[in-house]
């Protein structure tokens, strides 16, 4: 191990300041790389993609970090490099970055127009350094991770330090998961990849100016274009790493409190679940599983054997029965637990300069902090892990991992670069680095098996360690739940698109606020992971609340197991193409402005646009429809887009509309993903004149195999639709490989929604169908009633034909 020393040696190296980075002096290209040597140092820009650089500028003497954001697995991409006398010119099919000499400076160009640029650009001080860039009158800039601002976050200095936020409601600056990352209205992306304490200021101080500044760390940034705002987000994914597809059972209803304190508690609200027919497939233990009490017991990472006698049964009940087990784990080792004195032995725990374990106080008590960036320490924290998925838990969720409280000056080993660094200038990527291990070392272990890695906590790029982040401890009000659109879809554009909040809020709270709750449970149909979790002392889960609350949340959990194969098929659109399961109204009309904005509504893939409820005593909702035709998606009602619109809501719905033209496959509820499959499955077609052609697809595979997507075991089904008046032909086609548990036919019910047309004849590839008042339980037929026509066929997965003919009504 470096000795601690060299630290103090390095940062006593740093040069005096200067006022840019200097004149020109020569240049050489080294393969994907442009090297420009200035009288002040090296610029290294970097083609990473077709249409984003890194940008990192070394001056000796100014100590550098290895790159976090950046995906480890990148490829090699070409640009083409042009000089004239007064620039360098690196060209990709999306971007230039044009090198000024005098002093050398960088703009980025597209189409040959300049789309931005460094103002001063570099700077490094003894305390400070980062970039400075211009900003355009009227650009709006969105992202820098979870805040509760709005979702323009021009005019603000944000801080760039993870921390917890503590029952916030609807203004938070600062919060568990900053991103050192901007998405601008001109449609770039800045990541400043540096994971030290600072701040973002976006025109606050300087109104036409962009400064990133961090206290230390790497001086790089990655600059990143797009023709469209999707395409923008599928290049930032591309150079920092996709969101592994996570199994089908991630998208299914989790039983979660804070918390359950025995494994006989736990035996009884599992129970309880099956019990009410309301679906479950996960239970996460929090603290109480490793100790009675909330303090004291922190770092012990091994079963309270008193409170829960036999967790290897407990766990392989539940898992026959279709339920996963999520045991808590936190990076903390208090010097109260059973395992403080070999974590001091083994040399795991953050240090002061003597070499000592750096201890501090904070809410469970006297404490160290797992190293998480040297390879040694990891090692050691996943002995617990190791253990916990050797007795059947199925998933991690770690907390507090900031690192809630993480001392300046707590020194970390950085063993995969052989170089000391201080809490201060990794402390936004200790969440990341923790869930790096766990994801690579449960691969390691479990190769087959999808990682399922809850983290609070993380930087930018860390999707393609499968994180699934969670909005912290908010409030258990109105409050609390109107800023979480706003929350999910800012994450969702920096890649961190399983953002989700604890369902029915989390802190607080002195009685049950059942119209709250219920508002929470519905919006959460609609949002990446189904998980409601509180304070204990009104409980989250619907079990244990009166006879209506239960049956409402058992028939809003119940449709989100209905419409998993759509869920399903959002997440493989994330883990192929980047896109978020929640999307920004934004993406539909690029040349509105003032849709970057909007944080009351968004759609839920292509085909669903969701207005939450956040406000008390609502009857009726005035909605903002998008262009086009929209059909609720509870009463069937069609209507014209393009305005606002007064919505009627009961405890039962809030404003759900679906996209016409749009496909929407559904299954029957079951009671746990274990039980899933898709061998029936209902196709609802919403049907409209405005929408003459369309199409629709569905991702299926065994829901739970790691390697699915690159072995091909998986098939894609998808539809088209063309209509010219009362004729509609709808076309079936599936492509793709095999995989356990794969369907060799469906019964394939397709419900036609808004047709009008009357004495339909309906063929399935030319064979004319019965057409009846209402559809028999076996045979292809087709039924008509009121505005809805259902065909019912054996598909046997070669392309195919429904064809309608029907008379004006």
């Amino acid at each position: 191990m470096r000795p601690l020393l060299v630290l103090t040696a390095c940062v006593a190296l740093a040069p005096p300041a200067a006022a840019d980075f200097g004149r020109y002096q020569d240049h050489a290209l080294e393969g994907s790389t442009l090297v420009v040597t200035s009288d002040r140092g090296k610029l290294r820009i970097r083609a990473i993609d077709d249409a984003a650089f890194e940008v990192h500028y070394l001056e000796p003497g100014i100590r550098q970090l290895p790159s976090f954001a950046l995906d480890e697995s990148l490829g090699t991409v070409q640009a083409a490099l042009s000089e004239t006398e007064d620039a360098l010119a690196f060209t990709l099919p999306g971007l230039t970055a044009v090198i000024d000499k005098a002093p050398v400076r960088v703009a980025f160009l597209r189409d040959g127009e300049e789309l931005f640029a460094e103002e001063h650009g570099y700077y490094a001080y003894d305390t400070v350094r980062g970039f400075r860039f211009a900003l355009d009158d009227g650009e709006k800039i969105l992202g820098a991770g979870q805040r509760v601002v709005g979702m323009d976050r021009r005019g603000r200095r944000l801080p760039l330090y993870n921390r917890a936020s503590y029952g916030y409601e609807t203004e938070a600056e600062q919060m568990y998961y900053s991103v050192p990352a901007i998405v601008s209205s001109d449609r770039y992306m800045i990541v400043f990849d540096n994971s030290a304490s600072g701040w973002l200021d976006i025109g606050h101080t300087e109104t036409d100016v962009l400064n990133f500044e961090a206290a230390g760390g790497r001086t790089a940034y990655l600059a990143i274009a797009g023709d469209s705002f999707p395409a923008l987000v599928g290049n930032y994914t591309d150079v920092t790493g996709r969101q592994p597809l996570p199994p089908r059972w991630a998208l299914g209803n989790f039983a979660s409190r804070f918390g359950y304190r025995t494994e006989a508690e736990t035996r009884d609200v599992v129970r309880r679940f099956r019990r009410a027919g309301i679906p479950v497939d996960a239970v996460i233990l929090d603290l109480y599983w490793f100790g009675p009490d909330i303090k004291g017991h922190m770092g012990n990472l091994d079963w309270d054997r008193n409170a829960w006698p036999d967790p290897e049964g407990m766990m392989a009940d539940f898992a026959a029965e279709g339920v996963r087990t999520i045991p808590i784990t936190e990076p903390f080792v208090l010097s109260t637990s059973t395992r403080w004195q070999d974590a001091v032995d083994s040399g795991v725990l953050a240090k002061t300069p003597t070499g000592d374990p750096r201890r501090f106080d904070f809410y469970f008590g006297n404490t160290g902090l797992i190293d998480v960036f040297d390879e040694a320490a990891r090692e050691w924290f996943w002995e617990p892990y190791r253990m916990l998925f050797g007795q059947g838990a199925a998933g991690t969720w770690g907390d507090l991992g900031e690192p809630e409280v993480h001392p300046g000056d707590s020194l970390h080993y950085m063993s995969d670069t052989d170089e000391w660094a201080t809490g201060d200038e990794v402390h936004n990527a200790y969440g990341h680095e923790w869930a790096r291990m766990v994801y690579e070392k449960q691969v390691a272990a479990y190769p087959d098996t999808r990682p399922l890695i809850m983290m609070r906590s993380g930087f930018a790029g860390s999707q393609r360690y499968g994180i699934v982040p969670w909005t912290g401890d908010v409030n258990r009000s109105w409050g609390g739940l109107e800023p979480q659109v706003e929350l999910s879809l800012s994450m969702g554009l920096t890649g961190l698109a399983w953002t989700h909040s604890d369902l029915g809020g989390f802190a607080g709270g002195e009685v049950f606020d059942k119209e709250l709750y219920l508002r929470w449970m519905l919006y959460g149909v609609f949002q990446p992971v189904y998980r409601p979790h509180a304070q204990e002392h009104i409980p989250p889960e619907p079990v244990f609340h009166d006879r209506e609350t239960r049956r409402l949340a058992r028939d809003f959990i119940r449709l989100r197991y209905r419409l998993l194969p759509y869920l399903y098929t959002l997440a493989w659109e994330n883990s192929t193409t980047g896109l978020p399961l929640m999307r920004p109204l934004f993406f539909a009309d690029e040349n509105d402005p003032e849709l970057m904005d909007r944080a009351d509504a968004y759609f839920w893939g292509d085909a669903f646009f969701v207005h939450p409820v956040t406000k008390p005593g609502i009857a009726a909702v005035e909605v903002d429809l998008p262009d086009g035709v929209w059909f609720d998606f509870f009463s069937g009602v069609r209507h014209d887009g393009g305005g606002p619109r007064s919505v009627p809501v009961s405890l039962e719905t809030i404003p759900v509309f679906v996209r016409a033209g749009a496909f929407v496959p559904m299954v029957d509820a079951v009671q746990t993903t274990r039980d899933y499959t898709s061998e029936s499955l209902t196709l609802h077609y919403y049907a409209d004149a405005s929408a003459p052609e369309s199409s629709g697809k569905m991702y299926e595979d065994d829901g739970e195999t790691r390697t699915s997507l690159e072995t091909g075991a998986w098939e894609l089904l998808e539809w088209r639709a063309a209509r010219d008046g009362n004729r509609l032909t709808l076309s079936l086609s599936r492509a793709g490989g095999d995989y356990p548990g794969r369907p060799d036919e469906r019964d394939l019910t397709i419900v036609v929604h808004n047709w009008q047309a009357r004495d339909n004849v309906v063929r399935f590839d030319g064979e004319a169908l019965e057409t009846r008042r209402r559809l028999p339980k076996r045979g292809n037929a087709a039924a008509h009633g009121g505005s809805t026509l259902s065909i019912r066929v054996r598909w046997d997965h070669s392309d195919r034909t429904v064809d309608i003919q029907g008379e004006a009504p």
